[in-house]
């Protein structure tokens, strides 16, 4: 069963840094790509990053662009967002995600594998 899991969230400091995991297992993942995406309490899921397996080009949303970075392992099939200077805003539970997206990969409707979701919580 293909299945993807997250690990790393948790309290942090404003300005801090975090480290997410994520890791495929269950299938060849070659031709997908891996999202993070985020929710807040009362808000929408939104976007944060994606990368492909396949060249590791990579896109951001514009409210974590030079703070945020989205990596992956291959051989260990594990993809990781390194969060650095963390606010507030970034207070959310963070959800893991693998797909065979079009050229963006925004939507989380494009990903059909989807984690559980770890809680990154940023205190001011």
């Amino acid at each position: 069963q293909a299945q993807v899991l997250e690990s790393g969230g948790g309290l942090v400091q404003a300005g801090g840094s975090l480290r997410l995991s994520c890791t495929a297992s269950g299938r060849t993942f070659l031709n997908y790509a891996m999202g993070w995406f985020r929710q807040a309490p009362g808000e929408e899921r939104e976007f944060v990053a994606r990368i492909r397996w396949s060249d590791g080009s990579t896109y951001y949303a514009d409210s974590v662009k030079g703070r945020f970075t989205i990596s992956r392992h291959n051989t260990q099939n594990t993809v990781y967002l390194q969060m650095n200077n963390l606010k507030p805003e970034d207070t959310a539970v963070y959800y893991c995600a693998a797909g065979r997206i079009g050229r963006l990969g925004i939507s989380f409707s494009e990903y059909d594998y989807r984690g559980q979701g770890t809680q990154v919580t940023v205190s001011s």
